[in-house]
Formats: C-alpha cells, sequence, structure tokens
C-alpha cells in the first residue's frame, strides 16, 4: 500500500498537491499542528522581545491617557517641583464668579498656572480676557442624594472631575474657591517639600476652634485651600462617587472630601500658611505677627476689614501682592528688634505694617497676635486655635501703626520699603515720656529672602535700628537681617 502511494506522487502535480503530505494517520496531524504552533510562539516572542527593546511600552497596552502622560513624563522630568507641576481646582459659581474672579486675577498668571475654575452652570458674563482661569461645567453631580447642600456635592467632585482631565505632568491637584488668594511662590515652596508619588492631603485648620470642633481638627478646611497629591487623587479617583454616596449628610464639601481621604487611611499634613481666615472684624492682629511659615493663602476677604485703611479689600490686597512680588518668601514675616536708649519695642510684618510700642515687651509677647478680631460663628473673643493678646482700651499702651506706602527692588536681591504713619480715631496718649509722634515713616531694608530658608529650621530675622536710631525729617531707618549665631531678641 505505502509502495502505491508512493509512485501516486509521480504520476501528476495535482495528485501530488492531494495526496503527498497527508498523514498516515490523525496522531501525525496533531504532532504538525503542535509544531508548528511552537514555530508560530517562537517567532511571536523574539518580535515581541525586539519591539519592547526598542520601542515604549504603552506602545503595546495603552493606558488612559491622564495616566499615561504621567507615567512616561515622571520618569523624563525630574526637576523640583514648580508651578507647571500644579493644577488648581478652583470652586466657583456661575452667579458669583464674575464678581469674585477679581480676587482670582491677583494671583492667576496665565503663562504658567493650570488649572480651571469650576461652575454649575455656563456664567452669563464671560470673560474676555486671559488673566482669570478658564472655565469647566461640572457633570453628574445632580444624581447625588444630599441633606444640605447640592452644592457642596459638586465642589467635592472637582478633585475626581480635575484628576480625570488627564493634564500632563501635573503632581498636585489644588483646590481653593473663587475667594481664595494663594500666593503660590509660596504654596511650591511648600509643595517642593513633599514627595508628589506618595499620598499626601496638605492644608490647614480653622483659626476658629469652635469651627474645627464642629467639623474637625484632622481636616483641611476648603477656603484656606488644600493640595492632594497625584498618588492620593489617583486613589481618591477610584472610591470617589461611592464615597459621597456614603456621606450625603455632611454639611460642606471639604468634609466630603476628607471622610473620602480617611477612608484611604491618609492623615492631615498640616501647613501652618494655609489660611481659611474663620475670623470676624479687623485681621490687623494676626498679619502683623504672622507665625514663622510662608504665607499660602487667605480667604474670606469679603468678611474682613480691609487690611490698609481707607481703602477697599481689593485695594488692600493689590498693595499687599506689590511687596510679595518683590519678596515672596518675606511677605508678612515678623522681625522684632528694640530702640533701648528710649525704650521702644519694633515689631515690622514686612510688607504690611510696623508696630512701634513706647515700651520694653519681651519678644514672646509680641510675637503673640493682637486680638483685633472675632471668631467666625459665634462672634466671641475666641478660643483660637493659637494665642492672642487683648487689645488694651488704654492708648497709651496701643502701639503705634504705620502701614506699607511703597515698596521698591533694589539691585538683583534687595528692597526697601516704605511704612507711614497712620492717624486713626483713636484717642491719643498724651502721657508724658509715652510720645513717638516724631516718626512718621519708618524705611526698612532687607536682601531677597532664598524660598530654600523654609526648607531648614526656621529662625525669624533679627533687625537693626540705623544710625543709632536718629530719627531725620520724621524718618527712621531699619535694616532686617539674619540673627548672628550667639545674637538673641533680648529687652
Amino acid at each position: 500500500m505505502n509502495h502505491t502511494r508512493l509512485e501516486s506522487c509521480h504520476e501528476s502535480p495535482l495528485k501530488v498537491y492531494k495526496f503527498c503530505f497527508v498523514p498516515e494517520k490523525l496522531g501525525d496531524m496533531v504532532i504538525l499542528l503542535i509544531r508548528f504552533g511552537i514555530l508560530v510562539c517562537l517567532v511571536a516572542s523574539i518580535s515581541l522581545a525586539l519591539h519592547s527593546a526598542f520601542s515604549k511600552p504603552d506602545r503595546w497596552f495603552p493606558l488612559p491617557e491622564h495616566i499615561r502622560a504621567v507615567q512616561n513624563t515622571s520618569v523624563i522630568d525630574n526637576r523640583p517641583t514648580n508651578i507647571s507641576h500644579l493644577q488648581f481646582g478652583i470652586a466657583g459659581s456661575a452667579n458669583t464668579w464674575h464678581g469674585r474672579s477679581n480676587y482670582t486675577k491677583l494671583w492667576w498668571d496665565p503663562n504658567t498656572t493650570r488649572g480651571y475654575v469650576w461652575l454649575d452652570k455656563k456664567p452669563k458674563i464671560l470673560h474676555s480676557d486671559i488673566l482669570v482661569p478658564p472655565y469647566q461645567i461640572s457633570r453628574g453631580w445632580t444624581r447625588f442624594k444630599h441633606v444640605h447642600s447640592a452644592s457642596a456635592v459638586r465642589i467635592a467632585r472637582i478633585v475626581y472631575e480635575s484628576f480625570k482631565l488627564g493634564l500632563p505632568n501635573v503632581r498636585w491637584f489644588v483646590m481653593g474657591d473663587d475667594d481664595t488668594v494663594f500666593f503660590t511662590e509660596n504654596l511650591v515652596t511648600v509643595l517642593g517639600k513633599y514627595d508628589h508619588n506618595e499620598m499626601y492631603y496638605i492644608g490647614g485648620n480653622s483659626e476658629s476652634v469652635e469651627q474645627d470642633v464642629m467639623h474637625s481638627y484632622n481636616m483641611a478646611f476648603g477656603g484656606g485651600g488644600f493640595a492632594i497629591s497625584y498618588a492620593l487623587a489617583a486613589q481618591l479617583a477610584k472610591i470617589m462617587d461611592g464615597c459621597l454616596s456614603r456621606y450625603f449628610y455632611f454639611y460642606g464639601s471639604d468634609q466630603r472630601v476628607w471622610a473620602c481621604i480617611h477612608e484611604i487611611g491618609v492623615p492631615l499634613t498640616r501647613e501652618n500658611g494655609f489660611h481659611q481666615f474663620d475670623i470676624r472684624g479687623n485681621p490687623y492682629g494676626f498679619l502683623a505677627a504672622h507665625p514663622l511659615v510662608p504665607l499660602v493663602s487667605l480667604h474670606h476677604l469679603d468678611q474682613l476689614s480691609p487690611f490698609f485703611p481707607n481703602q477697599t479689600q481689593l485695594h488692600s490686597m493689590k498693595k499687599l501682592i506689590s511687596a510679595y512680588h518683590i519678596d515672596p518668601a518675606r511677605i508678612v514675616q515678623q522681625s522684632i528688634c528694640y530702640d533701648h536708649k528710649r525704650r521702644w519695642s519694633i515689631s515690622i510684618s514686612w510688607g504690611y505694617t510696623i508696630q512701634i510700642y513706647t515700651k520694653l515687651l519681651i519678644a514672646a509677647d509680641l510675637q503673640m497676635p493682637l486680638q483685633t478680631f472675632q471668631t467666625w460663628r459665634s462672634w466671641k473673643d475666641g478660643p483660637f486655635i493659637f494665642n492672642t493678646r487683648p487689645m488694651s482700651s488704654d492708648p497709651c499702651q496701643q502701639p503705634a501703626r504705620f502701614f506699607l506706602d511703597q515698596a521698591t527692588k533694589v539691585g538683583k536681591s534687595g528692597s526697601i520699603t516704605i511704612y507711614k504713619r497712620h492717624e486713626g480715631k483713636e484717642a491719643k496718649c498724651n502721657r508724658e515720656g509715652t510720645n513717638n509722634e516724631e516718626v512718621q515713616r519708618i524705611r526698612v531694608s532687607a536682601l531677597k529672602l532664598d524660598p530654600e530658608y523654609w526648607k531648614n529650621v526656621p529662625r525669624r530675622h533679627c533687625c537693626q535700628l540705623l544710625g543709632g536710631g536718629s530719627i531725620k525729617n520724621g524718618s527712621m531707618n531699619i535694616r532686617i537681617k539674619k540673627c548672628r549665631p550667639h545674637e538673641t531678641i533680648t529687652i
């Protein structure tokens, strides 16, 4: 039989095609298929290895765009954190955005800042300039159950919606309100201390204890702004909608975000430069004795007295920011010095105000804010999360106040700020030996404060009276400087 088949293979090409390679048994066919499969797998493996060696892996297994972009650039971009690594999510509404956007214009830079203001609907008045962030319309928030405010649900989802946009090179998602003013260079300095590849939730508390008790001491209050690292945002996006459904009974958006983050197990990292400003009245006392941290944000500006006398709050902020642009790291940083001959205590809040007391006060008292404000909800004299000292009704016990008049850059690394005496409506002190009215202007010189200063253990700068504290034509000159190793602020 085999001989006959072999002969038939020589009869014609057609018969060869039909019969020469037909196996004798079914098992032979299986063996051929297995060998063919092994050959195909071998070729595919070699091809995959070569392709992997000379091409990017996401060409074979593409990731979602918002993850792929960050994954690729995180390997390439090893620079320190800068403003381009931040994505802002500003909570606003169509009804209030046109008016409140004036505060956002103070800090938004279309050439460097990235992000959006998130609105509930398309605004009736559209901005024609680029000095404000573009807007996005929040989606999908109306389906969530709520007890207090539907807008709180919408604003809480801004973190989620910002992440889903998939902007490249984002390390931090920064949330704030449309009346929050950020000091972005200081914000970058603060966030630059932390690794965005780890899960961080960074912000500050309310200044009023009653607010922290009502909500949480472990919560970043949203008006002061808070920052979420990319690593945390990626995890938060996975659970956000389900989490919002679970916490429908919470009051605010920041409380919802806090609860969801705690389900992931990440605590609040406090940075005291984020200011919710849950206070009423005049914030002067606080800003005149700002804590030894970089100023990151201010909030509730329309609920507070103007920072500068006889000016609107918007003009006050413009003046403060004019000094900030000259020396961002130094803005409202306090320095203390004494005129021992006259027995004066002098406290400088750089870029804002100077106080002169006609008595010697210890540094611990001068670093404690005068209570020129009340609590947020009850309008009471406390308690606050920091100590305060009462504002005396005796005009002789009150400091003479000088407010910023001019701020000028000097050379590449210096500044001159001039502060003019403010004559308020308060009664004057006529007691002998307590008059300092001869001083009408104070000129302060300083070198620019390096942002790297905040990466080390900070030490308050000292100040020195120039010319032995002489007063010429109503002017006094002071220099702010680094304290010498063994120098102290002693009365």
